[in-house]
């Protein structure tokens, strides 16, 4: 066999050049979390003798997509030794920042191996670039007595571990490493900086609709106790739990998936509840003062001060439709409440008017689940002397088979993949290319600088950087969701009970 070559603490790798991307699929950041180590927390990989190929991509914790037909092509590859990284590097032999990849897929499913996450443009730019795999749905963040929890997320401390002590093997640099992720993975990036054991790992963070991600212990053993019923587990031990078929945990975890979903979020009177119940998946990480700590809590004490953040949504988010269509009056009026002015207001309805009608709902549910949480964690670094490292985007380009600003429609963009497989199906036509240069190396400065090229929040706590054909910046591209933060800050809910 010919090659590149890598060393890692575990033994060498061979993988392949692309023209000037060399490319090492499926490498074990952990040992296959089987047998005794299912539900357990991830454990180094055992060694191995000569060189290991790494030519193809390894398996995924994916075994069932999210759903029939999705936006991005996801993946599913059969294997135990599914906790592993991909690796795209220029240069084997430099000392390049990194960017780790976490990919998202609502905390249940989603693939490191999707042609969306491909290295090569980033390579192109002097980024060494990383995508992980990690435990999804119940085997990731299911509750179980004598278990770990958030063992998805240990999954994720562990893949950025592997690159600390082997990433120099391939051209990174493991002092400029930047964690980055959409969706749950957006999510995962907020609750990594939640996450005491994560500290030290990284140096910035992107979140591109980062949903909120926290859950309770007490909610996370109620739907575990959901899970079980359904299983006909008589009771709740660890070794009841491994004894489980994987095909019947992950059709008994996606109906109980199915009873909550987030467009139950939409609501006026929800909105208003949020600090409430913030969440409406069954499963994702859970503040459990270990692991994952309270973020907000964490924020103000001063933690990650010195990291640079760069966050935020697509416009749009997801278009469904809501029956019956949300009463104008009723809706302004809960808008109003939450500290809302009249010009806020105003543009709010003038994007809900575009839409029409049945996607009042879905503006609420962009507000609540992701535009509101970019808006809170931007003003509480802010409030921690953090604002200069903070930066917000605001994903604006309106798709041609939808248009609208849609839930992962800005990853070619900021990829820099115009042409990988599926774009255009997903947009309609091709991207334009000044967006795609333009987000994309906006990405490429901040995994390389800390930096972004327009003013940090601590400048404009509302503005952002719009990316739309052409980009600009927008003073107030967050007016509605800094009022509705700033009203909150005067009037703050009763903090949730953890249970």
């Amino acid at each position: 066999m010919t090659g590149p070559t890598a060393s890692t603490r575990s033994g060498a790798v061979r993988g392949f050049w692309r023209g000037d991307s060399a490319a090492f699929l499926g490498i074990p950041f952990a040992a296959p979390p089987m047998g005794e180590r299912r539900f357990a927390a991830p454990e180094p990989p055992r060694p191995w003798d000569g060189v290991r190929d790494a030519t193809s991509y390894g398996a995924t914790p994916q075994t069932v997509r999210i759903a029939e037909v999705t936006m991005i092509p996801e993946p599913s590859i059969p294997g135990d030794d599914t906790l592993n990284v991909n690796v795209f590097t220029p240069d084997t032999g430099g000392s390049l920042p990194v960017m780790v990849w976490i990919h998202g897929g609502g905390y249940v499913a989603g693939s490191p191996a999707s042609p969306w996450y491909d290295g090569r443009a980033f390579n192109r730019d002097g980024v060494v670039t990383v995508t992980v795999s990690y435990r999804v749905g119940f085997d990731g963040f299911g509750h179980i007595g004598g278990a770990p929890g958030n063992r998805g997320l240990l999954d994720q401390i562990a893949a950025l571990e592997w690159v600390r002590d082997n990433i120099g093997g391939f051209g990174g640099d493991p002092a400029r490493v930047t964690i980055a992720g959409q969706s749950a993975g957006g999510g995962s990036v907020l609750a990594l900086l939640a996450a005491p054991r994560a500290d030290g790992l990284f140096r910035s963070a992107i979140s591109q609709s980062g949903a909120p991600s926290w859950l309770t212990p007490k909610r996370a053993r109620e739907t575990a106790a959901r899970v079980a019923a359904r299983l006909g587990l008589a009771g709740t031990s660890l070794e009841e739990w491994r004894a489980v078929d994987h095909a019947e945990l992950v059709a008994a975890e996606r109906a109980v998936g199915a009873e909550e979903s987030p467009f139950t979020a939409v609501f006026p009177e929800a909105l208003e509840r949020r600090h409430d119940h913030p969440v409406t998946v069954a499963f994702a990480p859970v503040v459990d003062a270990d692991t994952v700590l309270d973020l907000g809590e964490r924020l103000a004490s001063g933690a990650h001060r010195q990291t640079a953040l760069l966050l935020g949504t697509t416009r749009n988010e997801f278009m469904a439709p809501t029956e019956p269509p949300r009463d104008r009056d009723e809706v302004d009026a809960a808008l109003a409440r939450l500290g809302a002015s009249d010009r806020s207001r105003a543009a709010f309805w003038t994007e809900a008017d575009r839409l029409g009608p049945p996607y009042v709902g879905n503006q609420l549910l962009a507000l609540g689940l992701f535009r509101l949480v970019a808006a809170e964690v931007a003003a509480a670094r802010a409030r921690t002397g953090a604002g200069e490292r903070t930066w917000l985007y605001d994903f604006r380009y309106r798709a041609q088979a939808q248009d609208a600003a849609e839930h992962c429609q800005d990853l070619p963009f900021a990829w820099g993949l115009p042409g990988a497989e599926g774009v255009r199906e997903a947009l309609g036509a091709p991207p334009p290319p000044g967006l795609v240069h333009a987000m994309h190396g906006d990405w490429v400065r901040f995994v390389r600088d800390g930096i972004c090229s327009w003013p940090p929040v601590a400048e404009d706590p509302a503005g952002a950087r719009i990316y739309d054909d052409p980009p600009r910046y927008e003073a107030d591209a967050y007016g509605l969701e800094q009022e509705i933060v700033g009203h909150d800050v005067e009037n703050p809910p009763p903090a949730p009970t953890q249970g």
